[in-house]
């Protein structure tokens, strides 16, 4: 029980700490571009877009971290402007309460991650210092942000976009591949299981993200770019700034406590 409380204890307060870094960032980097998005999608009548929700980004740290406009971007991204004549019902104003409300989304979201992060990297041995935490939270922006970005990039507001459920399917499933084949090279000296491992997270590029039907949009590509190349630096601050808190608050609240992996020994 004290073990199970400390990974929760840790991944709160990493969680929290890398939770407010991503919504500032997101305040300078991100938002100001959707807000433009919002103008175009105005202009254009509303174009309908499906949204997953995420960490993803984690708003951007999850339009990056599943399928959606933000994320895993890659966390929640603000809210899309409603066309004239649709009633969306309530959302943040902007200002203030909409910033509010991405710090919390995105709070929730960084626990979220740490309490993966923590389970994972305690089965490994743990997080020792914050050095070892910068690693783990780059293996972390591989796995949620970068290996599903390739093939389903972070997404504005007035841009087509596939079905939601195809995009999930393919967004866990190359998470999960990409994780196993990073535990594979990192964890097992093996050629043939290195091997394997590559294979594991190249496979869903291979079989490729789902499409929309057309890829018609109001939104200008130079913004586009702008955003995707945003979310992505933004969810790469996030982890490694995440992994690093996981492995000084570790350190300071737990020393030398047994990891989860020999406790199951």
């Amino acid at each position: 029980m004290n073990l199970f409380r400390n990974v929760v204890f840790i991944a709160a307060i990493a969680g929290l700490v890398a939770g407010v870094v991503l919504a500032c960032l997101q305040a300078y980097a991100t938002v100001p571009l959707i807000l433009k998005a919002e103008v175009y999608e105005q202009a254009g009548g509303g174009h309908h877009h499906d949204h997953a929700a995420a960490p993803a980004e984690t708003g951007d740290a999850m339009s990056s971290a599943a399928p959606a406009g933000n994320a895993m971007s890659s966390a929640p991204a603000p809210a899309e402007a409603a066309a004239p004549a649709e009633d969306e019902g309530w959302a943040p104003a902007d200002g203030f309460e909409r910033f509010a409300f991405n710090v919390v989304a995105n709070i929730v979201t960084g626990i979220g991650f740490a309490l993966i992060l923590v389970a994972v990297s305690e089965f490994a041995g743990g997080i020792g210092n914050w050095r070892q935490g910068v690693f783990w939270g780059l293996a972390g922006f591989a796995v949620f942000t970068l290996a599903p970005g390739l093939g389903l990039p972070p997404e504005l507001p007035a841009m087509p976009a596939a079905e939601l459920l195809p995009r999930q399917i393919w967004w866990t499933a190359t998470a999960v591949a990409t994780a196993a084949g990073l535990g594979l090279i990192a964890f097992r000296k093996s050629l043939p299981l290195a091997i394997l491992a590559v294979a594991l997270i190249v496979a869903p590029h291979i079989v490729g993200a789902p499409q929309p039907e057309s890829f018609e949009t109001p939104i200008p590509e130079g913004l586009h770019h702008q955003f995707v190349v945003a979310v992505t630096v933004t969810d790469l601050v996030f982890w490694l700034v995440l992994g690093a808190a996981v492995g000084v608050v570790r350190g300071r609240f737990t020393g030398t406590a047994t990891s989860l992996r020999d406790s199951f020994a």
